[in-house]
């Protein structure tokens, strides 16, 4: 392995360009758009390709020869390729051979036969490969940048088992959008397996990244013990680790973060820091980082530091500056190679000048690298004005900590949508571009191959298209293999970054909606249910089954459920009730199924995971409502808000019933923001009553607002104003009707908003008679409106009696329904009141639905008149 002394020394003329006016080595050649036949296959996409006129042929006999700029890895994976194409001998050589191919790695002069500028004019890691008339050439403008051109041949060869392959002329321009891509490992929880650690490795490499930063938040080495050294097994596996990523081209950074106890101003905590690098430095690490972030700067760990500098985030600056500055002179210059330090901040971020970033900036060291995550911890955008004006305020190069696509603060999610919201020209700000991974690494691999695509080549990133080529790779390029894996990422798509949840699915429902079309979306729902078994027999990476089990096995159960209640639907709509009724009975229990699927935490709770959240819950929901409608059941009023949810905090916990579950936002609103009652038809309405803020939250409520109501969601009537009220009551005018009640903001506030319940009394049907109702039912539940609901009776009836359902006022009645659950047997006739008082039987209950039509009858009420069986149990009647 040759020294990594030229990287250092390109990153530091980098990092001086940086300061001054960012761009690209002058003489480098603007990028041009890459031909997309020739780079389908190159990840990540090349800075220029273009196509030849002439060919190469995998001979069985392939001369190899190498020059100043190769190395053992690069040949390595030059040699795997060939193989892999079909070449059966490689000899190695000082010249051309005799015939057959020759392939050049790490030379630049046999790219001249071919008419090809060689790479002196490239920023480090930059090369070119070239394949024609007989040759191929790998040529690096370092021994990194000919590694990365046999990652492109690796891509570009054919695979074959025998020789004779014939390979399209091609020539290859490449070079990195910013000098340093990779991985923090940076995340609180569980941390990732050592075999983990070298597959992820063996990843960058592939993928151009050349830094792995290591800093799990639950090595206590790192943190809580970072001035003791390692156990001699720990450290061994770090060497390990180390020696991986120097064969991989892939800097090991080792980060400590001494910031929970560490005395700024003690001479032997620093040379604790120090002799702790040493350890590392022994081993072979070359880059070293000091993270500050997640403590207090207001409260010193000893008083000489609160002596010597004081209070306040100056102070804390200051403070922090004086460390960094002794480590980065007494041991970063001291130890020839090492590359230039990084820290993390204590306000890591934002862009807000302040007495603690002015402090860095004026009295940090100027070639130290600070960290950042964007505006905001997670940041949902990042652009270029905001990275200039972090260096501006930081007045230090800056390294960004991209906290995507980590999900330490989400764990019941994956997050496995593309990078997004990052601008183009942001990498060339930058020192370069580090992503926070999820606890989950094999899962992790989809969008950090999105990241290295960005970070390689901004200017031709296309979200959507690195995450289907992402897809494709990890599937192996077995198409049944990508289908099944693109169907279950959809799944968990959304994030602060991507905000659309399961997209390519939310699609396929809204054509359903709009065109009926039952048979597509059961084949797509067919394929979601049966992805996660395809995954686990066909995907190459079997160990993403297991980082994914628990939301694998979601994924089926919720398919099934999907499936269930879009069986349900077309029975309801083809006129089959009693088929429809009993697959409305069993989508509760495959709902709950699906929800019951859990990932254990590091400190061994079980967390309730989420795919398609808000998308196949909601089609479920909706179909269900379109069966009751169907029936002639209102159903329970839905719950709407122009606010985001935070976590699973969703709107539909403000209408559930329960005073402990809430609605929460995950913003503050602004004026016209609204809290929304649907009650799915224009009814009368009785008193509002809407509670909210939580304990622990007092003061997430709307703080000014008014109550309205609507026919039709479009115009809207005053009903009171509020302000400084966690609880508003109101009471309509009599006669009110409505379909649609809400809350609406009337001004800005600094706080999110929690909806415990949002509750409107409405009309309901005067249900007397018996049986008594079972505890915790009652008699209301058969004809409330919801099927979800059921009037269970204490007993079996006793002669004469009957349960009896008030309509109010006469009315023409056509049929009545009745839906018991499955294997209820209790007998009774069905009768209606006609106008003389009089009982009319109209038929009588035949199992679990029963539908008689009986012309058009004036009616004021039903009767079920219990004649034998069990104690009775009613779900719903329905007149209509």
């Amino acid at each position: 392995m040759t020294p990594r002394l030229p990287r250092l020394a390109a990153l530091a003329a980098a990092l001086s360009l940086l300061l001054a006016a960012p761009a690209l080595p002058a003489a480098a050649h603007e990028a041009q758009h890459p031909d997309p036949a020739a780079t389908l296959a190159i990840t990540p996409t090349p800075q220029s390709v273009h196509p030849r006129g002439d060919r190469a042929t995998v001979a069985s006999t392939v001369t190899l020869v190498t020059g100043d700029t190769s190395d053992d890895q690069a040949v390595r994976v030059t040699e795997d390729a060939l193989r892999a194409a079909g070449a059966h001998r490689i000899v190695r050589g000082t010249a051309p051979g005799r015939g057959g191919l020759t392939v050049y790695v790490g030379s630049a002069a046999p790219l001249a036969p071919l008419h090809v500028e060689g790479p002196s004019q490239l920023p480090a890691d930059g090369y070119v490969l070239a394949i024609g008339s007989g040759r191929i050439v790998l040529a690096g403008k370092d021994t990194t940048g000919t590694y990365y051109a046999a990652q492109s041949l690796r891509q570009v060869l054919p695979h074959r088992t025998h020789p004779g392959a014939t390979v399209a002329g091609l020539e290859v321009r490449d070079w990195p959008a910013t000098p340093l891509r990779g991985v923090i490992e940076g995340f609180y929880g569980t941390p990732w397996s050592h075999a983990a650690r070298l597959d992820q490795l063996d990843f960058y490499g592939e993928h151009k990244m050349n830094i792995y930063v290591y800093s799990p938040k639950d090595d206590p080495y790192l943190r809580a013990r970072w001035r003791e050294a390692y156990p001699a097994d720990q450290l061994a596996q770090l060497k390990e680790l180390v020696d991986r990523s120097a064969a991989d081209h892939v800097d090991f950074t080792y980060a400590l973060s001494p910031g929970l106890s560490v005395c700024y101003s003690a001479d032997a905590d620093i040379k604790a820091l120090v002799d702790k690098f040493q350890t590392l430095w022994n081993i072979g690490v070359r880059t070293f980082a000091v993270p500050l972030d997640d403590i207090s700067y207001t409260n010193w760990n000893c008083q000489a530091d609160k002596d010597r500098w004081g209070t306040g985030g100056g102070a804390a600056g200051a403070a922090q500056s004086y460390l960094l500055n002794r480590v980065n002179r007494e041991f970063i210059a001291t130890h020839p190679g090492a590359q230039p330090l990084q820290m993390v901040p204590t306000e890591y971020y934002n862009v807000s000048p302040s007495p603690y970033k002015k402090a860095l900036a004026d009295q940090l060291d100027p070639d130290v690298l600070v960290e950042w995550t964007g505006v905001g911890v997670i940041a949902p955008t990042m652009t270029v004005a905001q990275a200039k004006a972090a260096r501006t305020v930081f007045g230090h190069p800056i390294l960004t900590w991209d906290n995507y696509p980590v999900n330490d603060y989400i764990t019941n999610r994956l997050l496995l949508g593309p990078f997004n919201g990052r601008e183009k020209g942001l990498p060339g700000e930058l020192a370069g571009i580090t992503a926070n991974p999820m606890i989950q690494p094999y899962a992790s691999k989809l969008a950090l191959f999105t990241v290295a695509d960005y970070a390689w080549n901004d200017s031709a990133y296309d979200p959507r298209a690195s995450w289907g080529a992402a897809v494709k790779e990890y599937a192996g390029g077995d198409p049944r293999t990508a289908a099944a894996l693109r169907s279950f990422a959809d799944l968990s798509y959304s994030s602060d970054l991507n905000r659309q949840q399961a997209p390519e699915l939310a699609g396929e429902l809204a054509s359903f909606w709009s065109s009926g079309d039952s048979r597509r979306l059961d084949r797509t729902l067919a394929a979601l249910q049966s992805a996660p078994a395809v995954l686990r027999e066909r995907l190459p990476d079997r160990a993403f089954a297991d980082d994914a089990g628990p939301w694998l096995d979601a994924t089926a159960a919720w398919g099934a459920a999907a499936r269930t209640a879009l069986r349900m639907l077309d029975a309801a709509r083809d006129g089959h009730g009693a088929e429809a009724w009993k697959l409305r009975q069993e989508l509760p229990a495959l709902v709950a199924t699906a929800q019951s699927f859990t990932y254990t935490g590091l400190d061994g709770r079980k967390i309730p995971v989420l795919v398609g959240d808000g998308v196949l819950d909601t089609f479920i929901d909706d179909a269900t409502a379109e069966h009751d409608r169907l029936l002639g059941v209102t159903g329970p009023p839905k719950a709407l808000t122009s606010l985001g949810t935070y976590q699973t905090n969703t709107p539909a916990r403000m209408a559930d019933g329960d005073d402990s579950t809430y609605f929460w936002s995950n913003g503050t609103p602004a004026p016209g923001d609204t809290v929304t009652l649907d009650l799915r038809k224009e009814q009368p309405i009785g008193d509002i009553t809407l509670a909210m803020g939580k304990p622990g939250s007092v003061d997430d409520y709307l703080h000014a607002g008014v109550l309205e109501y609507s026919a039709d969601g479009t115009t809207w009537q005053q009903l009171a104003a509020f302000s400084g009220q966690a609880t508003v009551t109101a009471t309509p005018p009599a006669g009110t009707t409505a379909r649609f009640v809400r809350a609406r903001a009337t001004a800005a506030q600094d706080n999110w908003v929690v909806v415990r319940e949002f509750g409107v009394v409405t009309a309901r049907a005067a249900v007397t008679g018996g049986p008594p109702a079972a505890a915790g039912s009652s008699l209301h539940a058969a004809a409330d409106g919801d099927l979800a609901t059921v009037y269970r009776a204490a007993r079996a009836p006793e002669a004469g009696e009957s349960l009896d359902l008030a309509l109010g006022r006469a009315q023409s009645v056509g049929t009545v329904t009745v839906l018991r659950p499955e294997g209820e047997s209790a007998k009774a006739a069905v009768q209606l009141r006609a106008a003389d008082g009089g009982w009319r039987t109209v038929g009588a209950l035949t199992g679990s639905y029963t539908r008689i039509r009986v012309g058009a009858v004036s009616a004021d009420a039903v009767r079920l008149a219990w004649s034998s069986g069990g104690s009775p149990q009613i779900a719903e009647v329905i007149v209509g």
